[in-house]
This record gives C-alpha cells, structure tokens and sequence, in this order.
C-alpha cells in the first residue's frame, strides 16, 4: 500500500473513532440529564409535599392557640363568676355563708352536698332522719339497695349524668307534720323526687309510706388530649 493510501484509511479511521467518541459522550451526557429531571422532579414532589404537610400543621396549631385563648378567657369569667357566688353574706338557701347552723354554709360546699359525687346510702339515710327529727315527726322503715360496691364502678367522665338512689320511708304524726315532712323535701338541698305516697289513719293519727329517689352525680373529667396529625 502506497504512503498517499495508508494516509487516507488512517484519517477515516480517526474520524470515524472520533465520531463514535462524540456518540458515546452525547448518550451519557443524555442519561445524566435525564436523571437529573427525574431526580428533581421526585424531589420537587416530595418538597411539595412536605410545604402542604407544614402548612396544614401550622393552620393546626394556630386553631389551636386561638382556642386555648378562648379557654383561659372562659377559665377567668369562670372564676370571677365563682368568686361572686361563693362571696355573698346569705347563701342560696337563705342562710349565713359563715355560720354552723343547718342552712349555713358556702354555697360551694352546698352544691356540693346538693349533688354529690360520691355513692353514699348511708349519709342519705342520715340527712332524712335529720329531716324528720326537724319536723318532730316519728321516720320508720327506713330502705333503699345500698348498692356501693356495684355503684364504685361508675367512674368520672368528660359528661357525667345524675344516677338515682332509690329509697322509702314511712313517717307518723298529724296531718300537719307530714304535709311539712313532704314540703322538707321541696326545701332539702338535694334533689329529692317523690315517685308514691299513700296515706293511712289510725287512732295515732296519720301514716305515710313514701317511695322516692335522690341523685348522685360521678365526678367530671376535663380531658387535655393531644392529636398527632397524620398526612
């Protein structure tokens, strides 16, 4: 082969290895840039995702903030309302907030006792023979289901309802006394229902067997919950 040939084959060759080289750097260079969008793409998406997240728990707390504000308002007319209530010379039965007598006492401590939160038969069968000896009238066969082991199941709750204590008594004197034994109940602090009274005469005069019921109300639970927020 002639110098003037070997010249030409070796410059088609380069050329040749030089377009390849181009080809091959343009494929890679196409790879890498097809990598790069759909990396930034997913990134993209995960970012977005991640803005949507933050904003949604942002909006979350700031409800959130908004109404604990409106708590601690509602906390403080709360205490403010309490504080007149239990501040006043007569208590809401008409006695002295100060006093030891039966009609004496806080009104706090009167709603309280109105409306225990405990089950308890016998300070029931108490407050009634109290009732009766105020009245001078003769109480008998005094009953009710002392039902406090069952009734200790009954736990506090966020809404409490009054649960009934059912009982009956039977009371002796004149027509006078019994009417003012059943006008006690009207008058007691506790909420006291009559479901039956039946009257009998006799030569002592009269006798009425009473069924009734009072209430007890399980303690109120305020819940502090906390919420984790899940997208």
């Amino acid at each position: 082969m002639s110098p003037k040939k070997a010249g030409v084959v070796t410059r088609v060759v380069t050329k040749r290895s030089l377009i390849d080289k181009a080809n091959s750097t343009i494929v890679i260079a196409a790879g890498v840039a097809a990598f790069l969008v759909v990396f930034s793409l997913v990134s993209a998406k995960g970012l977005v995702g991640k803005i949507s997240y933050q904003q949604d728990v942002i909006s979350k707390k700031k409800a959130a903030k908004e109404q604990l504000e409106k708590n601690m308002k509602s906390r403080d007319t709360l205490v403010r309302a309490y504080q007149a209530f239990s501040s006043t010379s007569r208590n809401v039965i008409d006695g002295s907030t100060v006093g030891s007598g039966d009609r004496d006492g806080e009104n706090g401590k009167i709603i309280l006792d109105a409306l225990p939160s405990k089950y308890d038969f016998p300070a029931l069968t108490s407050s009634l023979e109290k009732l009766a000896q105020q009245q001078s009238i003769v109480a008998s066969n005094l009953s009710g289901t002392d039902d406090e082991v069952a009734q200790q199941e009954q736990a506090g709750s966020a809404s409490p309802q009054p649960i009934p204590i059912p009982f009956s008594i039977t009371v002796a004197g004149s027509h006078l006394q019994i009417e003012n034994f059943v006008m006690s109940f009207e008058r007691s602090i506790r909420p006291i229902q009559i479901q039956t009274l039946s009257l009998s005469a006799g030569d002592d005069g009269l006798s009425a067997a009473i069924s009734a019921e009072t209430y007890y109300q399980p303690e109120k639970i305020l819940e502090v919950k906390k919420e984790v927020y899940k997208k």
